[in-house]
């Protein structure tokens, strides 16, 4: 990999990995993991489970050493420099280490006192978070009392305080109900927007690395084996494909020139007919079905139902690891 950090004027990733290798014994848990995340950009990393992807997250914490190769976080080497490392991230693990008789103001204040921060500091950085992560009244409250939800955001808001530069966030939605975890999707693109955070987001949750990552970063046996932006990887594995339902029995039941004249369209690749149902493949599948559907009309064909299937990560997931990936990975290792 050509990245390179340059600490004298701070250009570079946020986070490099060059080779990373991590062993247990004889097993192989990491395998040369190759990667670089810019400033500011949200990077989704996925894997099936013993894929290597919370081995890789570990090294780059600084809560395991690497057996080979080299990495660095916010231009630091996590070997030679672990201290400096954890001093410019903020780190929310999947299990919050919450302490319920405390209030969310007090935990807090322990977390900014921890970094070194002075009362005037802690005092302004609370403010800021406390409307970033909408938890008003409630930071005064008992953690106790807290939804999963209120306590995932507060988690958030305890890996924020020092203002680090580079977040780690380990699956932050796991268990949580749809509501809540769309809130909380919704606070960490407010984290990004607003404060420029770059983060490293691990989740198991296709459509969360979707909506949220600028790339995604797919682990299968130790070795990142895709990368790209969401987009990018769901056009590797396949085309949008618009199929249309009509009236009319058979291939042969569709007016002659119909599919001529599909075939003609401008970003149509393909165009298949069989027994009343035609499907059309294209690159671009939202901007074709408008003039799919006006050629159909202006052919006098009866349209009953017409849908639009796009790539998703899952199939993209299929297609790099040989597995769906599940609600239920653990990314153990």
């Amino acid at each position: 990999m050509s990245a390179r950090f340059d600490a004298k004027n701070g250009a570079g990733p946020a986070i490099l990995a060059e080779g990373l290798v991590r062993r247990f014994g004889e097993n192989v848990a990491v395998s040369g993991v190759d990667l670089a995340v810019e400033p500011g950009e949200i990077y989704g990393f996925l894997g099936p489970n013993g894929a290597g992807k919370t081995t890789t997250v570990r090294m780059l914490v600084t809560l395991l050493a690497p057996t080979a190769g080299r990495a660095s976080v916010a231009g630091r080497d996590v070997v030679a420099d672990p201290g400096a490392v954890r001093l410019r991230i903020g780190v929310a693990l999947q299990e919050a280490a919450l302490d319920a008789k405390q209030t969310g103001r007090e935990i807090l204040r322990l977390q900014g006192r921890l970094y070194g921060l002075k009362r005037r500091e802690i005092d302004r950085r609370l403010e800021d978070l406390g409307d970033l992560i909408d938890l008003g009244d409630a930071l005064d409250r008992r953690v106790g009392g807290y939804s999963g939800g209120m306590r995932r955001r507060l988690d958030l808001a305890a890996a924020l305080v020092h203002n680090p530069q580079v977040l780690f966030l380990d699956e932050p939605t796991t268990g949580l109900d749809p509501v809540s975890r769309a809130k909380v999707w919704e606070e960490v693109r407010r984290l990004n927007d607003e404060l420029g955070v770059t983060i490293f987001l691990t989740t198991q949750y296709l459509e969360e690395a979707d909506r949220l990552a600028d790339r995604v970063g797919i682990i299968s046996g130790g070795s990142i084996v895709a990368e790209g932006t969401p987009e990018d990887l769901k056009r590797s594995v396949g085309q949008d494909l618009v199929v249309v339902s009509t009236r009319a029995n058979g291939s042969g039941g569709l007016r002659n020139g119909t599919v001529d004249r599909l075939r003609g369209l401008a970003g149509v690749d393909r165009v298949e007919a069989r027994d009343g149902e035609l499907t059309v493949a294209t690159n671009d599948g939202s901007r074709i079905v408008g003039p799919v559907a006006a050629a159909l009309e202006d052919s006098g064909i009866s349209v009953e139902r017409l849908t639009l299937r796009t790539p998703t990560l899952d199939d993209v997931f299929l297609e790099v690891t040989g597995n769906h990936m599940s609600p239920d990975e653990e990314g153990e290792r």
